[in-house]
């Protein structure tokens, strides 16, 4: 006997009372469900309300901060440059300024991308690539101190460019930097690299100077020359040597680098740059015997001037690390890539075609840019979550932006990059917003958009604050992991 459904008795006068209670319900789910992936950002706690940096220089100098397990990793700190000036400084003007500089290296770097894609593949070997630095910023960029030839040096910090370079003496035209210059003259283990050598060919192929051996006047010419200019019209320029550099508790001997005889650009005071691409004459390459070609950084937030720290070999203070593989792209060798397959907004997934597509991960660049298409899609879900704030018109890149004077604290949307093998980025909620006037008065969503769909996007050293990023060049894989970085 088949059994008959019961049904209750309905009260249609109660249908409106029900229908509010099952809209509130709905409402909390949702609510609820926003405040998991969302992030709380304390609007004035930040570096850029003091008007000076407190430490004297000398504390800027980096040092070992843990041995590796083994002998062939080293740790040192890694410091943001603005903080170690001791100087009086304008951050409102500094970071105004830097939006201007860092889109006139995004350009320079486009550029560079533009004119290497378009030579075939067959025409360029694997270190037939340019030296790909660009603007240096006068304040959003990190640096370490390593010993050359025994003395301390402070170099910016860039995975976009391969040679690394100091202002030596004698200098022809040198900028201000803390500290006195590299001098060879009193190193006994500093050598100059001949111009017919290989290093020097290694040179003319890595970075695509020109083979100057021929000399002038008939006097053959024995130094091995060298030119960076950079987007912004700054420039090193100077002859090959090599010298042995402390990086931590290791030392490497006959380490080959750059000493500028004539240097021009906002390198805010460090004694030069150090790169870590990819291309033969880079650290990471240099030093691959002792290294592995593993070498890993950790940015911390600029909020609390505390110092991350910059590791070379294998780190193993790691958890939880996803990896993601390096894209090989033929013409451009040097720079680190990876497939960006998909980005989510406070846990909604965002669609866009250029999703699949390669992007680069850069300490160089500062703000985050995306293609048109994945940006507008960005911009679009941010605002539908970030509401009922006033807002403000928007400054130099940045075009989505608030005043958020009248408040202590905002919840902000979580941004999340997702690479291929699912490996995540979450930005940090200190690398969401920038402020363009440190009272909060003029606060942007930290991306930015590139002026064509086929340009290369890249990942700013912004949104990679509070991550562990691990470059593993000898399996070709990245990894990402959240990580304090403030010590």
């Amino acid at each position: 006997m088949s059994k008959k459904a019961t049904f209750l008795p309905f009260n249609l006068s109660l249908a409106p009372f029900l229908l509010v209670l099952l809209y509130f319900l709905l409402l909390s789910a949702v609510v609820v469900h926003g405040v998991q992936e969302k992030k709380i950002l304390s609007v004035h706690n930040n570096i850029w309300s003091l008007t000076k940096s407190n430490e004297p220089s000398s504390s800027c100098f980096s040092h070992n901060l843990a041995k590796g397990r083994e002998s062939s990793s080293t740790t040192l700190g890694m410091k943001h440059r603005g903080l170690c000036s001791g100087k009086t400084i304008d951050w409102g003007k500094k970071l105004r300024r830097a939006l201007t500089l860092d889109n006139l290296r995004v350009q320079s770097l486009q550029l560079r991308i533009k004119a290497m894609s378009s030579t075939t593949t067959d025409s360029i070997s694997e270190t037939q690539v340019p030296l790909t630095s660009g603007v240096k910023l006068e304040t959003l960029n990190y640096i370490i101190t390593v010993e050359l030839g025994g003395r301390n040096m402070t170099l910016v910090v860039d995975t976009g460019s391969d040679l690394t370079w100091v202002q030596c003496q004698p200098c022809k035209s040198c900028y201000n930097q803390q500290g006195p210059l590299y001098d060879p003259s009193v190193s006994s283990s500093y050598k100059t690299v001949l111009c017919n050598s290989s290093t020097c060919q290694d040179l003319v192929a890595a970075t695509s100077n020109p083979d100057r051996c021929g000399g002038s006047n008939g006097v053959e010419k024995t130094s091995c020359d060298y030119v960076v200019s950079y987007g912004d019209g700054s420039y090193t320029r100077g002859d090959l040597g090599s010298e042995s550099i402390q990086l931590g508790d290791i030392k490497v001997e006959n380490f080959v680098f750059g000493c500028g005889r004539s240097n021009k650009g906002l390198f805010g005071g460090a004694s030069g740059l150090t790169g870590l691409g990819r291309s033969s004459v880079s650290l990471v390459t240099q030093t691959m015997k002792t290294f592995n070609g593993v070498f890993s950084y950790c940015l911390p937030s600029l909020e609390d001037g505390a110092s991350g720290s910059l590791s070379f070999g294998d780190y193993k203070n790691l958890t939880s690390v996803s990896y993601t593989p390096l894209v090989q792209h033929p013409q451009l060798r040097s720079f680190y890539i990876l497939n960006l397959t998909g980005a989510t907004i406070g846990g909604v997934e965002l669609e866009s075609p250029s999703f699949g597509r390669g992007i680069i991960i850069d300490s160089g660049t500062v703000i985050t840019r995306l293609p048109p298409s994945i940006y507008k899609a960005v911009k679009t879900e941010f605002l539908k979550q970030f509401t009922g704030f006033p807002s403000v018109p928007g400054y130099s890149i940045l075009d989505t932006c608030f005043n958020l004077t009248s408040y202590q604290d905002v919840s902000i949307p979580t941004i999340k990059m997702i690479f291929q093998g699912d490996a995540e980025l979450e930005v940090d909620v200190t690398g969401v917003f920038y402020y363009v006037n440190p009272d909060a008065s003029l606060v942007c969503l930290a991306l930015a958009s590139l002026s064509y769909e086929n340009e290369v996007g890249i990942i700013g050293n912004y949104q990679q604050k509070n991550q562990r990023v691990v470059y593993d060049t000898k399996q070709m894989k990245l990894g990402i992991a959240g990580e304090n970085c403030s010590i």
